[in-house]
C-alpha cells in the first residue's frame, strides 16, 4: 500500500515538473533543444502570464537562439505555424526558431502579437542576453538599458556578465544595475553590499536610492530599519556628495578657463587698440562678428568648391578672418579714427555709430537670422574627464588656439620692428616722431593688427556659439573689463584678468544665477578699480607718469 502511494506521488511530481517546464515556470539550466523549443513555443500562448514566464526563463538561457527568438518577438518577426512550430521571419524566408534551419516551402504562419505587459518584459530580457555579445556597441546599449531597470530575477545573469566584462564604462553601468537591484533585496547582506558598492563608486545616480534609506516617512520611521545598513547609507551618501562637490569644482574651473579664453580672444585686440593707442573703440565687438562671418564664408566656399575637404575649411577661415578684419580696421583708422586721437568722447560716439553701421550691413548681406557654422568632425564630441565632467573638444581647441594667438601677439610686440615702434610711440609719441618713426603709419598698422586679432576671436566664437549680426555686442563690455582690470596696455594683465574673471563668473553662476552673478562680478570689478586703478600690471615709462 505504501509503495502504491509513493508511486502515485512520484507520478504527480513528474507531471507537475513537466507542466512547469512547458509553461516556463521553471528556469532550466540545461541546453536541451526540446526544452528550449518548449519555452519558445509558450511565447505564442494566449495566456500572457505564461508567455511572460517564458520570457523570464529565456532571459537566463545561454543559447543564442533565445536572444534570436526574443528579438524577433520584439520586432514582430516571430511567427507561429499551423503545425505548432515557431518561425523567425528574415529577409530571405522563414527559419525555425530552435534549429535555425530554413523552412521550405514556407508554411502559412501568423505573427505572435505582444501586449504592453509582455513588451515591457522583453526589453530587459533582450538586454540581459545582449551583455554577453562580442560586439562592444551591443553590450554598451544593453548595459545602458539595464542600468535604468533590472528585474531581480535577471541579477545572476548580469552579475556573471559583469565578472567577464573588461570595458570600464560597461562595468560601471552593470555595477550600477546590480546595485540598484540589490538595494531592494530582502537579504540584508545584499543590501549592505549594494550600499557599500554605491559609496565606493561615488556615482551621483545612486543619491536618490541612498537618500530613500536614510529618510523618514510621515510616521517618523526610517526607510531602512537596519541600523547598520542605514549608517552605511549615510556614509556612502556623504562620500558621493564630496565627490560631487569635487566634480563641480573641476567642471567650473574648466568652463571658467574656457570662458576666460573666449574673453581673452575678444579682449586681445582691444588690449592693442585701447591699451596701446588709447582709442575707445566701441566697434571692436563687430570685428569679432566679422571674423565669425568670415568663417561662415570659408565654410560655404568649401561646400561649393571643395566638398571632399570640408574638414579643412578652418585652414582658410583663420587667415581670411584676420585679413578681412585687419583691412576693415585699417580703413576705419584712416577714414575716422585718426581725426579723433586725444578726444575720447568723440571717439566713443563715432565708433558706436560705426558698430551700428557694420551690424546693419551684415543684416542686409546675410539676413537678420543666425547662420550655421558647423564644427569639423575633429572638433565634435568631448573627452569625459570624470563622470559628469565632459570636456568638449571645441572648447579645448579654443583654449589651445588662444595660447597660440597670445604667443603671436607677444611675438609681434616683442620681436618685430612694428612692435618696437608701437612700444616707442606708447612710451613717448613726440620723441618717437623725432626719431623718424612714421607714427601715422604705425597707428594704422596697430589698429589693423588689433582688429585682425579680434577677427581670430570671431573664428573661435563661431565654433562654440551662434553666429549672428549682434554677436559682438555680447562681448564688448566684458572685453573692456578685462583690459581695465589687467592693466592698460599689458598683454600679460589681459591674460590673467580674462582667466580670473571667467573663473569667478562660472563659480558664481551655480549659486547666484547668471544675472545676479554678472552683477556681483561688476561690483567686484568696480571695487578692484577703486583700490588699484592702474590694474593688475601697471604700465611703466613716461606714459605712465603723464
Amino acid at each position: 500500500m505504501a509503495e502504491r502511494y509513493l508511486s502515485c506521488i512520484g507520478r504527480l511530481i513528474r507531471v507537475g515538473l513537466t507542466w512547469c517546464l512547458f509553461f516556463g515556470l521553471a528556469l532550466p539550466a540545461a541546453a536541451d533543444g526540446r526544452e528550449l523549443g518548449a519555452l519558445i513555443g509558450v511565447l505564442s500562448s494566449s495566456d500572457r502570464a505564461q508567455a511572460g514566464a517564458a520570457v523570464e526563463a529565456l532571459a537566463l538561457r545561454p543559447e543564442p537562439e533565445a536572444l534570436t527568438a526574443l528579438t524577433a518577438l520584439r520586432d514582430g518577426l516571430l511567427l507561429m505555424a499551423a503545425d505548432g512550430s515557431v518561425l523567425v521571419q528574415r529577409t530571405d524566408g522563414l527559419y525555425d526558431a530552435v534549429s535555425g534551419k530554413r523552412v521550405e516551402p514556407a508554411p502559412k504562419a501568423d505573427v505572435i502579437v505582444m501586449n504592453n505587459t509582455l513588451r515591457r518584459q522583453v526589453g530587459p530580457a533582450i538586454a540581459a542576453l545582449s551583455v554577453r555579445s562580442p560586439d562592444h556597441g551591443v553590450r554598451l546599449s544593453a548595459a545602458v538599458a539595464l542600468s535604468k531597470s533590472l528585474d531581480e530575477k535577471l541579477v545572476p545573469t548580469v552579475r556573471a556578465a559583469l565578472g567577464a566584462e573588461h570595458d570600464p564604462e560597461i562595468k560601471r553601468l552593470l555595477s550600477q544595475a546590480v546595485a540598484q537591484a540589490d538595494i531592494t533585496s530582502s537579504d540584508p547582506k545584499l543590501r549592505l553590499a549594494a550600499v557599500e558598492a554605491m559609496g565606493e563608486s561615488g556615482d551621483v545616480a545612486y543619491k536618490a536610492s541612498l537618500a530613500a534609506l536614510t529618510a523618514r516617512d510621515s510616521s517618523g520611521n526610517y526607510g531602512e530599519r537596519d541600523t547598520t545598513i542605514r549608517e552605511a547609507a549615510e556614509s556612502a551618501l556623504s562620500r558621493i556628495e564630496r565627490k560631487e562637490l569635487f566634480t563641480r569644482i573641476v567642471r567650473d574651473l574648466f568652463y571658467g578657463l574656457s570662458l576666460g579664453s573666449v574673453l581673452l580672444l575678444a579682449a586681445l585686440g582691444l588690449a592693442v587698440t585701447f591699451g596701446l593707442m588709447r582709442v575707445i573703440n566701441m566697434a571692436h565687438g563687430e570685428m569679432l562678428m566679422l571674423g565669425a562671418y568670415s568663417t561662415y564664408i570659408a565654410q560655404r566656399l568649401f561646400e561649393s568648391y571643395l566638398p571632399a575637404a570640408m574638414e579643412l575649411y578652418m585652414l582658410l577661415a583663420i587667415p581670411l578672418a584676420f585679413i578681412v578684419c585687419m583691412a576693415v580696421g585699417m580703413v576705419l583708422e584712416r577714414t575716422v579714427i585718426r581725426f579723433l586721437y586725444g578726444r575720447p568722447l568723440e571717439t566713443l560716439l563715432a565708433t558706436w555709430g560705426i558698430s551700428l553701421l557694420l551690424i546693419q550691413t551684415v543684416r542686409l548681406i546675410f539676413g537678420a537670422q543666425n547662420v550655421t557654422v558647423a564644427n569639423p568632425s575633429w572638433l565634435s564630441g568631448g573627452y569625459e574627464l570624470l563622470p559628469g565632467v565632459v570636456l568638449p573638444y571645441n572648447r579645448i581647441a579654443t583654449i589651445l588656439f588662444v595660447g597660440m594667438v597670445v604667443a603671436f601677439v607677444n611675438w609681434i610686440l616683442k620681436r618685430t620692428p612694428l612692435g618696437l615702434q608701437v612700444r616707442a610711440i606708447t612710451q613717448n609719441r613726440g620723441m618717437a616722431a623725432c626719431m623718424g618713426i612714421p607714427t601715422a603709419r604705425v597707428d594704422m598698422l596697430t589698429f589693423g593688427v588689433g582688429s585682425g586679432i579680434a577677427g581670430l576671436g570671431g573664428v573661435a566664437l563661431s565654433q562654440i556659439g551662434n553666429v549672428g549680426p549682434e554677436l559682438g555686442q555680447l562681448y564688448i563690455v566684458d572685453s573692456f573689463l578685462v583690459v581695465v582690470v589687467g592693466g592698460v596696455g599689458k598683454i600679460a594683465g589681459s591674460v590673467v584678468a580674462a582667466v580670473g574673471l571667467g573663473t569667478i563668473n562660472k563659480v558664481l553662476e551655480p549659486f547666484a544665477g547668471a544675472v545676479l552673478g554678472k552683477i556681483f562680478l561688476l561690483v567686484f570689478v568696480v571695487l578692484f578699480i577703486q583700490r588699484r586703478p592702474q590694474g593688475l600690471f601697471a604700465l611703466k615709462g613716461r606714459s605712465a607718469e603723464s
